[in-house]
């Protein structure tokens, strides 16, 4: 997901787009312990994507202060 996108979503819409990441995140950890994920790397690139958000949210409640 590119920051650009990111930064045009509110600010509700962010946490929820963390949550959903995070619980995507979590049933791919699950996966991989178990063996059944097809591509490990794509834990990584979950782990950034929620780097991003988390950023972004950062970013904006310091805007607002």
């Amino acid at each position: 997901m590119k920051p650009s996108e990111l930064r045009a979503m509110g600010m509700e819409e962010l946490k929820n787009k963390e949550g959903e990441l995070r619980k995507e995140f979590s049933n791919l950890s699950i996966q991989h312990s178990l063996g059944s994920l097809e591509n490990p790397i794509k834990l990584r690139f979950m782990r950034k994507d929620i780097a991003r958000v988390k950023t972004i949210i950062l970013e904006m409640e310091r805007k607002i202060r």
